[in-house]
């Protein structure tokens, strides 16, 4: 049959050459047409079906760094179409069709002039081999055709390259004619449509060779011939139809010695079936990135392990833990009692919001017993709710014995041990029912990170789970492998903070320009017995109060070298802090004292930098003063 438009002579590559094999994809044809040989592949296709490629030619704009070593970038897309490179053009890089991408890509792919610097060749290479890897993964799925021929050819050790302009075709028939010596038959596309050729290139030297049902590589370098396998189940045709539309199972990796971070904000369903097994609880999953994430279970269960708890849950921040714990456990009219001395912002949410529940509370000392005792006897308590140790007076609280007079009235305790860490404090061990942290802090550990978690009996943190499900304060995923990061190293750096923190307690005790230290390993603090029956540790964290005024302790702050001024502690760096500044400069002094904050207060997060740099930094800045 005649042609409108016939294809160039070049376009029909030999199958038995040395070099690189060119080859034609239709963006769109239609179903029809005989077992055909397909363009310079051989009878490898035989059937034509529906098919978008813009994907594959997208994945092909961007690819290998070697072909590409400029990687020319344009803000405008290029509509000209390159000159055809003859067939022995081989790997030339300086052939138009390598020095960039047009066509299709071009009208999607509007790099800024200084992309090569935004994003790194590594960079490049891994955003291509993302669509190569999905063709490996396909190579398996078959695709028969009508006739009963299933095409082949285990086509995908080769990465697609460049598309180049697309030819187009007038309406009508198209026919190529039949080349004898590489065995490819005619091709015919029938029906009305208009076609766009386009050409990608393999720069992997192969041919091809026929065994009785099928298609197999020969590489050209070594000629080494790769088992056949019955590649006609491994089939290329499959592969390009699977990337148009099916929704595919992808396994997870479970071999990493890191854990994987799952960046999705939704999980699908294979079909209809396996949602409404999961609606009717038969089957498992999270449906929805706010419910859960592989990576932060996996983080939720590690700390689960820590602390010796059933269940874990993990939450954006410290105080969006606290708060939803909170909302969650005390019922609306409910009461709960809380210590005077504790995180700032928790004490706002409870005297500022909850009431707004019509929840009421009672703040007590965290050595007051018979202030605790008083308040179960005359209120329906629902919870307990303190930290051991305290902030920032490092205060503790007995943990076994205020969780022995909870019970006995039916209420809950909920210790927060940020300044702990679950390796110096086992609170559900002593008796507490949930355990809450700021895992922003020494959990994380490397001051990068906010997360908060909940440790708990399986019944009592569903309770929460089921409201911050609601509420959608979900960590994200790459938070969580922070926190699993941190916690690799939460005992060495836990070591180093107690060593370092008891240490410098005892100097600056010692130091006649401080007058007052507060830390649970010595003697000298209020609870130190009950911090050596309760703790492995004492923490990092040293509060202290200098000889002077506002003034004279920002002073001392301000020539200290080696910790950063900041509002966290925890972490690998040492931090230090003015309370009086930082966390209680919106109100008057006289106010502030009613908390006990003193303007010479000092707040010291010790690091893990060397404890005869932090000695000497911070002696020289008390001689300053």
């Amino acid at each position: 049959m005649k042609s409108r438009r016939s294809f160039p002579e070049e376009y029909i590559k030999k199958c038995r050459v040395k070099g690189v094999i060119s080859f034609h994809i239709v963006d769109l044809v239609v179903v029809g047409g005989e077992r055909k040989g397909y363009l310079g592949f051989s009878s490898l296709l035989s059937t034509w079906d529906i098919l978008t490629i813009q994907s594959l030619t997208l994945m092909a704009a961007s690819s290998c760094a070697r072909t590409f070593p400029s990687f020319e970038a344009r803000s405008d897309p290029d509509f000209s179409r390159p000159e055809i490179p003859s067939a022995g053009c081989g790997r030339k890089a300086n052939s138009p069709v390598l020095r960039s991408a047009h066509g299709l890509s071009s009208l999607i792919f509007r790099f800024p002039p200084n992309f090569v610097r935004q994003l790194s060749t590594k960079a490049r290479r891994n955003c291509s081999n993302i669509g190569v890897a999905q063709w490996w993964r396909l190579r398996g799925r078959t695709t028969k055709s009508a006739s009963g021929f299933t095409p082949a050819a285990n086509a995908v050790d080769a990465a697609a390259a460049a598309a180049v302009a697309p030819v187009e075709v007038e309406t009508g028939l198209v026919e190529v004619a039949e080349d004898v010596s590489c065995n490819v038959e005619n091709v015919k596309l029938e029906g009305r449509l208009r076609t766009r050729f386009y050409r990608i290139r393999f720069f992997f030297e192969f041919r091809w060779q026929r065994c009785d049902s099928c298609w197999y590589v020969i590489n050209s370098a070594p000629y080494r011939k790769t088992a056949c396998r019955n590649v006609c189940t491994n089939g290329f045709w499959p592969l390009l139809h699977a990337l148009s539309s099916e929704r595919l199972g992808r396994g997870i990796v479970t071999d990493a010695i890191t854990t994987p971070v799952v960046n999705t904000s939704a999980y699908f369903f294979k079909k209809t079936a396996d949602l409404i097994d999961f609606k009717e609880k038969r089957r498992a999953s999270f449906e929805y990135g706010r419910y859960g994430n592989y990576t932060t279970i996996v983080a939720e269960q590690k700390i689960s392990a820590l602390e010796g708890a059933e269940s874990t849950i993990l939450m954006a921040s410290g105080m969006c833990a606290s708060t939803v714990m909170l909302m969650a456990l005390v019922p609306a009219g409910g009461h709960l009692v809380t210590t005077t001395d504790c995180y700032r912002k928790t004490r706002i949410f409870i005297e500022t919001v909850l009431p707004k529940m019509g929840i009421t509370a009672t703040v007590i000392d965290p050595a007051d017993i018979g202030g605790l005792e008083s308040a179960l006897e005359n209120n329906n308590v629902t919870l307990f709710f303190t930290e051991s140790p305290t902030n920032p007076f490092l205060r503790c609280v007995d943990i076994e014995r205020v969780s022995k007079l909870c019970h006995d009235k039916g209420a809950l305790v909920c210790i927060d041990g940020t300044f702990a860490t679950p390796l110096n404090q086992k609170a559900l061990a002593l008796g507490a029912d949930i355990v809450l942290h700021s895992a922003t802090k020494f959990i994380g550990g490397h001051n990068d990170v906010l997360a908060g978690s909940i440790s708990g009996p399986e019944k009592l943190i569903s309770a929460v789970r089921n409201l911050h499900h609601i509420l959608g304060g979900a960590l994200n995923p790459n938070a969580a492998y922070l926190i699993i990061r941190g916690m690799k190293t939460l005992h060495l750096r836990v070591q180093q903070h107690n060593s370092t923190a008891q240490r410098m307690a005892e100097i600056l005790e010692a130091h006649p320009k401080v007058r007052r230290v507060y830390y649970p390993g010595l003697a000298s603090h209020p609870e130190h017995d009950l911090a050596k029956r309760q703790m492995n540790g004492f923490g990092g964290v040293v509060s202290f109060e200098v000889d002077g005024d506002l003034l004279t302790t920002a002073k001392f702050v301000d020539a200290l070298r080696i910790p950063y001024i900041a509002p966290s502690f925890g972490g690998c760096e040492s931090i230090v802090d003015q309370p009086a500044i930082m966390s209680y400069w919106d109100l008057s002094q006289s106010e502030r004292a009613k908390y006990g904050i003193m303007d010479n207060l000092v707040r010291f997060s010790f690091g893990v930098e060397d404890l005869e740099d932090l000695k000497a930094d911070i002696l020289q800045a008390l001689e300053t003063i």
